[in-house]
């Protein structure tokens, strides 16, 4: 089996590397995207780590509900008394016990409250994760064009500097250039040699790199597509990613679990109540064990009031708070870098673009020249040296141009992550959608009882409020800096 591993490892290997096996059709950015949607390890992992999360919503209410327990024992005594001879005995027990809390104070209730936003934090956090599989994705396949183009560039190249080379022989026989002429066309060609050997390993490295995020080794790939949605103004960008980053929806998610944590906290003061019941009994003789002889029924009702617990839950309050804090601070800072990430793609989009118009105005201007030099120096007006370099300028300005379109292109992406935009369905709508609230609907009610909103209703009267954090203060700060921001964008 090891063997075999090892031998489906390098036929694979050898595929990717060297592109032998690849099939003949295109392949789209938008069937890499969903095959990727669909069997990414990263993603995978992440929807799994969700519904692990959705667990907790039925933890959680498992509060409402009884506590219901079997317990079975036995005992054997020995006694010996000096004089009265030896006694001993056996004797079993089995009793069933049921234990339902009615009321505490809001703690239930509020840790209930915690567990669904923890779990809405998750999605954004699946969210997120997404957006960072598919911007991999994006990257991947602009990466292995960009580097076929430039590949086919070395190529071409090539084979006009070995045409060059043969005319330069030629010519040299016939005494027109001399010896240095021909060890310059040479010096090229080996030069250009290199540089293709070097594109075919970033090629290789490009396609692996596919392979990895994709799951599959490319193919003859289509052109890539518009992106849908790319914003042309930036402080359009920066409120849709202020309102819709997932890193930011997440934090607010986190802050609210925070402040429900703070005020379950604070029902600890409150008294609880439950009541119990247990029915069982005894035997006095295990070899003929029978629980009829003693039975017994017991059923009460508890409330505990706490009075003083060694400052215990004042130290759970303050610790609560400052838990809410750190989750708003945490909140600020997402807010912060959601301002960094969108400047600095708004910036590279701006750049990219600006670089491309360059490139393809130099490819021109380049191709224009590389031709009419060539036909000066048929008639002596210009010598191979600068044939050479002006060739050299021509496939210099080619492989500027790919990397361009390259840079443009994920840059878009990058922009449109940053602003939360960049999901399955915002790609491609065809998609098939993994719903991450289906898994939640399906367990939420696992376990439950008909009282289990009856439980609930009555354990949130008097409980403490979810008491908002204040951001008032900070709310100033966000607005000076987003307005600096936008006012020292690209193209405002």
């Amino acid at each position: 089996m090891f063997k075999r591993s090892r031998a489906l490892a390098s036929v694979a290997l050898a595929t990717l590397v060297a592109g032998i096996a690849a099939p003949a059709w295109a392949e789209t950015l938008q069937e890499a995207l969903a095959l990727a949607y669909r069997t990414n390890p990263t993603l995978l992992a992440q929807r799994a780590s969700q519904r692990s999360l959705d667990e907790t919503i039925v933890q959680a209410r498992a509060g409402l509900r009884p506590q219901v327990d079997l317990s079975v024992g036995a005992n054997y005594s020995f006694a010996e008394t000096r004089g009265a001879g030896n006694t001993d005995s056996a004797t079993g027990n089995a009793s069933v016990g049921l234990s339902q809390t009615v009321y505490s104070g809001g703690r239930i209730g509020h840790g209930i409250t915690a567990a669904e936003a923890n779990i809405l934090a998750g999605r954004e956090d699946l969210r997120n994760v997404e957006q960072q599989v598919l911007t991999s994705v994006i990257q991947a396949y602009a990466d292995v064009l960009r580097d076929m183009e430039i590949l086919r560039v070395r190529q071409d190249n090539i084979t006009v500097l070995q045409r060059q080379l043969d005319e330069s022989s030629a010519r040299f026989e016939v005494g027109e250039i001399t010896r240095t002429d021909v060890a310059q066309s040479e010096a090229r060609l080996a030069q250009s040699e290199a540089d293709l050997a070097n594109a075919r390993a970033q090629l290789s490295v490009s396609r692996a790199a596919y392979a990895s995020v994709v799951g599959q080794a490319p193919s003859d790939l289509a052109a890539l597509p518009q992106l849908p949605g790319v914003p042309t103004d930036f402080d359009v960008a920066l409120n849709v990613a202020l309102a819709e980053n997932p890193g930011v929806r997440a934090a607010d998610y986190a802050l609210q679990a925070a402040e429900a944590r703070v005020a379950a906290a604070r029902a600890e003061y409150l008294p609880s109540a439950r009541v119990t019941a247990s029915y069982g009994g005894t035997s006095d003789d295990l070899h003929g064990f029978d629980i009829g002889e003693n039975t017994s029924f017991r059923a009460g009702a508890t409330v505990s009031v706490p009075l003083f617990t060694g400052g215990l839950n004042r130290s759970r309050v303050s610790q609560a708070l400052e838990q809410a804090n750190v989750a708003q601070i945490n909140g600020e800072g997402r807010r912060r870098q959601v301002l960094q990430s969108v400047s600095n793609a708004y910036a590279q989009v701006i750049s990219a673009r600006a670089a491309l118009q360059a490139g393809q105005e130099a490819v021109r201007a380049a191709s224009v020249a590389a031709e009419g030099v060539r036909q000066e120096a048929q008639v002596g007006l210009r010598t191979t040296l600068d044939v050479l370099n002006q060739e050299l300028e021509l496939r210099s300005a080619q492989v500027s141009l790919a990397s361009a379109r390259r840079n443009e292109y994920v840059a878009q992406a990058q922009l449109l992550a940053s602003m939360g935009r960049l999901e399955g369905q915002d790609l491609d709508p065809t998609i098939d959608v993994y719903d991450a609230s289906a898994n939640y609907a399906r367990v939420r009610n696992n376990g439950a009882l008909p009282w289990d909103g009856v439980i609930e209703a009555f354990d949130r009267i008097a409980a403490p409020p979810v008491v908002p954090a204040n951001d008032a203060e900070d709310a100033p700060i966000d607005q000076q800096l987003k307005s600096e921001i936008v006012r020292t964008a690209p193209g405002q």
